[in-house]
């Protein structure tokens, strides 16, 4: 009784939760004037489908995770039709026809304004939304699913769960639903209203497509709140049910959704085990000349107790597809378990604000030693061979340490003699452009060269898309300047939606590198995008100097994210 009590308060505190912002719009536009016919049957949808969701995604496979994110992707497509068609009617009398079934059902519903199948179907699509908002508490509940599988114990836990989230959501609906009716009472612009919601309900769908941004949305405590209640409920029953329990930021890891090179690790497989937690993101410069000695202390005291597990937080978007972080870990030599954390819910448990970070816990979930960016290498080691000494289980670390092995981008930077800061080309952060023509943003725009280019500043040539996030080239023989002072340049760049290759040739004060090329070129300069990674383009021997360099693109459509140095 303790633990459906506890997981009731639990779901309660949700709606002060920001990943649940995206859903009140939703509910609100699905409440209307007839609560027991529209919005019963969406909390009802809206609590089924989150109880299934997640009563698999704790006890199934890979299988079932990746079928539960394509189901999140189509419901959000179907949101977005309902969001549309409140904007247009005219647009959903259309929709019916074509779209069939799943679509035809939506739209019509949204012009008919009424039905419970429908209400019930928007209900299990906003579920699917809303599943990936959880608190310590529902960890708690989740890792007892993936220790004992599904059980009463832990289907009323669910469902107590749901029902605390669909007891907050109905207050907000019933609010929601008077203010309509009194807007409809004292107004003649009820289309205005529908189109308010309409504006609503897609503004919720962006933000459930992007959570990192709901991530850096302010948020009442309610996971300290959901810390105190487990504090309070700790000496009951429930607590002897649900063991092995893991504390701290540990206890999210086994509810994590994804992950590389190893089956969903368990409560069992990291309870009194010391562990070693990698933050880093496949293309961040800093995070790879982390990676060798990462990668050393995982094969070195794998034995005497470590466990590495490095979790994959992205900075660009491409950094969000398994694909890519897969193929990047087999390349990197990355043979540790990785876990995607794409919507930052391990960076939020962790309180981590950085690439590449690195956190020693013990056996006892305290974290004992955290390092952020690079170097510290040997007070790093000298921490786990020490708290791997104090732990019981663990064998104690014998001989010297290994000598670790390091090549190309995963090389040191030249710290002494490094002058160039790492620049973005996309305009959310860019900085330091120096072209003649200002940057216009999201518009396919030519853009002349820059006669001259200071230390640290940068230009662009030919027709380029400017966006948030990184420059897209529109034509063939477009060219990005830089004025660098550092060994090593870098440049984090993708194909194009196509896939297809894209030439390119680079210059230093208008040469080809020579001996000075980086692992991505050859002596003349040329390479050739073919995945969306970081590519190294210079590697200088001799003493570091002030340069110019220019990348030519032979092919229209890469996509010119950042440059970094070394």
């Amino acid at each position: 009784m303790a633990l459906l009590l506890l997981s009731y308060l639990a779901g309660v505190l949700t709606i002060a939760t920001p990943c649940i912002l995206p859903v009140l719009p939703l509910v609100a536009a699905g409440w209307g004037n007839a609560p027991w016919r529209r919005g019963t049957p969406l909390l009802l949808g809206l609590a089924l489908s989150f109880a299934v969701t997640a009563s698999l995604a704790a006890v199934a496979g890979e299988g079932v995770v990746v079928a539960t994110r394509d189901g999140r992707l189509v419901a959000l497509a179907l949101l977005a039709l309902f969001g549309l068609s409140l904007l247009w009617p005219v647009l959903a009398r259309r929709l019916t026809t074509p779209l069939g079934a799943a679509g035809g059902v939506l739209a019509a519903w949204a012009e008919r304004r009424g039905g419970v199948a429908a209400s019930l179907l928007l209900g299990v699509a906003i579920g699917l939304i809303w599943a990936p908002c959880t608190g310590p508490v529902l960890g708690v509940v989740l890792t007892a699913a993936a220790l004992n599988g599904p059980g009463i114990g832990t289907t009323l836990a669910l469902a107590a769960y749901g029902l605390g989230a669909a007891t907050a959501l109905a207050i907000g609906m019933a609010g929601g639903g008077r203010l309509l009716a009194v807007l409809k009472r004292t107004t003649r612009f009820d289309g205005s209203i529908r189109r308010a919601l309409g504006v609503a309900v897609l503004a919720g769908v962006a933000l459930a497509a992007w959570p990192q941004v709901g991530a850096r949305l302010p948020s009442l405590p309610t996971d300290a709140l959901e810390s105190r209640l487990l504090a309070v409920f700790g000496g009951t029953a429930h607590a002897a049910a649900l063991e092995p329990i893991l504390s701290g930021p540990l206890a999210a890891l086994p509810v994590a959704p994804s992950w590389i090179n190893t089956p969903p690790l368990t409560a069992a497989d990291l309870k009194g085990k010391v562990v070693l937690v990698n933050f880093w993101t496949y293309s961040c410069i800093n995070c790879l000349r982390v990676l060798p000695h990462v990668r050393t202390w995982a094969a070195q005291y794998r034995d005497q107790g470590l466990v590495v597990v490095g979790i994959h937080t992205p900075e660009f978007a491409f950094e969000k597809d398994r694909a890519n972080v897969t193929q990047a870990a087999s390349t990197l030599a990355v043979t540790y378990p990785v876990v995607q954390d794409n919507d930052f819910r391990l960076w939020r448990a962790f309180d981590n604000n950085a690439w590449p970070a690195l956190y020693l816990i013990d056996a006892q979930g305290r974290i004992r030693y955290r390092a952020v960016g690079e170097g510290a290498y040997a007070r790093t080691e000298q921490a786990i061979r020490q708290v791997l000494a104090e732990t019981p289980v663990a064998t104690a670390p014998a001989g010297d340490p290994m000598s670790v092995t390091i090549a190309g981008t995963q090389v040191a930077a030249d710290e002494a003699d490094l002058a160039s800061p790492e620049t973005y080309v996309g305009y959310a952060e860019g900085a330091r452009y120096a072209g003649p023509d200002a940057i216009v943003h999201d518009a396919v725009v030519p853009y002349r060269p820059a006669p001259a280019l200071s230390l640290n500043h940068w230009g662009l040539a030919g027709n380029w898309a400017v966006g948030a996030e990184y420059a897209t080239l529109d034509q063939p023989s477009g060219r990005i300047a830089f004025r660098f002072h550092a060994r090593d340049l870098h440049l984090v760049l993708a194909p194009g939606a196509d896939g297809r290759p894209i030439r390119f040739r680079i210059r230093v004060d208008g040469a080809a590198p020579g001996a000075g090329h980086g692992a991505d070129v050859d002596a003349e300069g040329l390479g050739t995008v073919r995945d969306a990674r970081l590519y190294q383009l210079v590697r200088q021997a001799g003493p570091v100097a002030d340069h110019t360099f220019e990348i030519e693109f032979l092919d229209a459509g890469v996509r010119a994210y950042a440059f970094t140095f070394g």
